[in-house]
């Protein structure tokens, strides 16, 4: 395994065999380019040439940010791929804190996975100071 931990979009098709091997299905390749335009911060992983993992960061740079999309292919999960990414992500979110040092950065958690990223300091909502992390139901 020679894993490589490289700032870049990935290619729309790269992105939905990513999001397709771990269940989340696939998206129309044009609005998945949009999306990555939009991206603040694209963290792609390779094993050689193939693209086994990604994450990127969202928002406005200033007042809050939102971790994205934290996806390793089945393969590689428990290898900690996933654990370098995150750590790779939170050193981008120190840079952004040089502006603000209060920024707010949320991610929301696949079910059964809150464990995981409670050991980098995120917390559920609700709880005493939050309240609960909603979405919009389409």
């Amino acid at each position: 395994m020679k894993i490589k931990y490289i700032n870049r979009n990935p290619e729309a098709k790269e992105y939905n065999r990513l999001t397709d091997s771990v269940g989340w299905g696939i998206r129309d390749e044009k609005i998945i380019q949009q999306a990555l335009e939009n991206t603040l911060y694209s963290l792609c992983v390779y094993d050689g040439d193939r693209l086994i993992g990604y994450g990127r960061i969202i928002g406005d740079k200033t007042i809050f940010l939102y971790i994205q999309d934290i996806i390793v292919i089945p393969e590689y999960q428990g290898k900690k791929i996933g654990t370098g990414i995150i750590t790779e992500l939170l050193k981008k979110v120190e840079e952004y804190k040089k502006v603000n040092p209060n920024i707010r950065t949320y991610l929301g958690a696949s079910k059964g996975k809150e464990n995981f990223y409670e050991k980098f300091g995120f917390i559920s909502r609700p709880n005493e100071e939050l309240g609960a992390g909603m979405i919009l139901k389409s």
